[in-house]
C-alpha cells in the first residue's frame, strides 16, 4: 500500500477543503442550528466535479485522468470536517445512487442516469429502508407487480431516505415476488415528478442537520421497464453490493467528523487557562489528546485501505465493514472526549464539539449499523 497521495488525489483533497474553509464554515453554525439544506449550496458543489472522481470519462468522469475512488473518499473526509450533513450528501448522490448504476446498469440508463449524476447537473439517492425492514431488508412491504405491457407499478414507502425530496434520480427497492424472500427484491431507478411519487415525512434529526432525510411515498407509481436496475430478483444482491461501497464514504465521513473534533479540542486545549496554565499543559488533558490523535490515524488507515480495494477491483466487502464500524466508533469517542476537555462549554451550542459529537452517533448507525458490520466480519471469519 502506497501511502503517497498522488497529485490528482491531493488536487481533489484540496478542492473539497477549500469549498469547505470557504463554502461551508462560515456559515456551518447558523446552518446547523436552524436544519438549512441549502440547494445552492449543495449545486455549488456539484459543480466541483467530486461526483466524476472514479467514474469514466465518457460517463463525465475524471477516472481516466488519474482520479480513483481513494481521490472521492478524500473529499468526502474533507468535508465532513467542516460539515458532516453536505459531506453525507455527496456521498449518498455517489456511493449509493450513481455507483449502482455505474456497476449495474445499461448502457442506456448511464447515458440518461448516471451521466448528469457523475456532471454533477442531477442529485440521487438511495430507498430501501422501510418501517419494518431495517437492518432485515426481506421485511420490504413495497411491492412492484409486473403490467400486461411491461411495466411495473409501485405501492410503499421508504423511510430515512437521505436527500429524500431534494433528489432528482432515486434506486428503489420492491418486493416483485414475496414468496422468494430476498430473492424476490427487484432494483428500480425512479425519477423525481413521476406521477404518484411523492414525500411524506421530513425526519427532525439529532445531527447532520445541513442534510435532508425524508420518507418516499409511492401510490400506483407506474414504472418503464426500462428503469429496472440488473436482474428481476437481483435487487437484494445489488442493494448489498451498494452498501458495501456507502460503508467506505460513511467510514470517511466519520473520519472527517474525528479530526475536525480532534483540531477544535486541541485549540481550545491551548487557549483556555485554569489554575494558571493551559489545559493543554495537563498531562490528563495531552494524554486525551494524544489518545484521540492515536485512534484516528489507526482508522485512517482502515477506511484508506478499503478504498484502494474497491478501486483495484479486489473483494472489500469485509474491509469496508471494519473501516466503517472502527471508524465510526473512533469518531463517537473522539468527539465525546472532545466535549469533555470543553467542559461546560462542550455542551453549549455555541461551540462546535456538541454539533461533532451530534453528527459523529449517526456513523454509527446509517449505511448498516456496527453491530452488521460485526456480522459481515464474523460471517467472513467464520466461513
Amino acid at each position: 500500500m502506497d501511502f503517497n497521495l498522488t497529485e490528482v488525489q491531493q488536487d481533489f483533497m484540496n478542492l473539497a477543503r477549500d469549498f469547505g474553509e470557504k463554502r461551508l464554515a462560515p456559515t456551518i453554525m447558523e446552518r446547523d442550528h436552524q436544519g438549512i439544506y441549502d440547494d445552492a449550496l449543495i449545486a455549488e458543489l456539484l459543480s466541483l466535479g467530486i461526483t466524476g472522481a472514479y467514474f469514466e470519462e465518457k460517463y463525465g468522469g475524471a477516472g481516466d485522468d488519474g482520479g480513483d475512488v481513494l481521490s472521492y473518499i478524500l473529499a468526502v473526509e474533507e468535508l465532513a470536517k467542516y460539515d458532516a450533513g453536505v459531506s453525507i450528501t455527496l456521498s449518498a448522490t455517489v456511493s449509493l445512487c450513481a455507483n449502482p448504476i455505474w456497476q449495474f446498469g445499461t448502457e442506456e440508463q448511464k447515458e440518461k442516469f448516471l451521466v448528469p449524476l457523475v456532471e454533477g447537473t442531477k442529485l440521487g439517492a438511495f430507498g430501501l429502508t422501510e418501517p419494518n425492514a431495517g437492518t432485515d431488508a426481506s421485511g420490504q412491504q413495497t411491492v412492484a407487480v409486473k403490467n400486461d405491457d411491461g411495466t411495473y407499478t409501485l405501492n410503499g414507502s421508504k423511510i430515512f431516505i437521505t436527500n429524500g425530496g431534494h433528489a432528482d434520480i432515486y434506486i428503489v427497492f420492491a418486493m416483485t415476488d414475496k414468496s422468494k424472500g430476498n430473492h424476490g427484491i427487484t432494483a428500480f431507478i425512479l425519477e423525481d415528478g413521476m406521477p404518484g411519487f411523492t414525500y411524506g415525512k421530513k425526519e427532525d434529526k439529532m445531527g447532520i442537520h445541513t442534510s435532508v432525510t425524508m420518507e418516499l411515498v409511492f401510490q400506483d407509481v407506474k414504472v418503464p421497464a426500462e428503469n429496472m436496475l440488473g436482474e428481476e430478483g437481483k435487487g437484494f444482491k445489488i442493494a448489498m453490493m451498494t452498501l458495501d461501497g456507502g460503508r467506505i464514504g460513511v467510514a470517511a465521513q466519520a473520519l472527517g467528523i474525528a479530526e475536525a473534533a480532534l483540531a477544535d479540542a486541541v485549540e481550545y486545549s491551548k487557549q483556555r487557562v485554569q489554575f494558571g496554565k493551559p489545559l493543554c499543559k495537563f498531562q490528563s488533558v495531552s494524554f486525551k489528546l494524544a489518545d484521540m490523535k492515536m485512534q484516528i490515524e489507526a482508522a485512517r488507515n482502515l477506511v484508506y485501505k478499503a478504498a484502494c480495494l474497491k478501486q483495484e477491483g479486489k473483494p472489500f466487502t469485509v474491509d469496508a465493514a471494519i473501516a466503517k464500524r472502527v471508524a465510526s466508533d473512533v469518531a463517537m469517542r473522539v468527539s465525546t472526549e472532545a466535549v469533555q476537555i470543553f467542559g461546560g462549554y462542550g455542551y453549549s451550542e455555541e461551540y462546535p464539539a456538541a454539533r461533532h459529537m451530534r453528527d459523529a452517533k449517526i456513523t454509527q448507525i446509517y449505511e448498516g449499523t456496527n453491530e452488521v458490520q460485526l456480522m459481515v466480519t464474523a460471517g467472513a471469519l467464520l466461513r
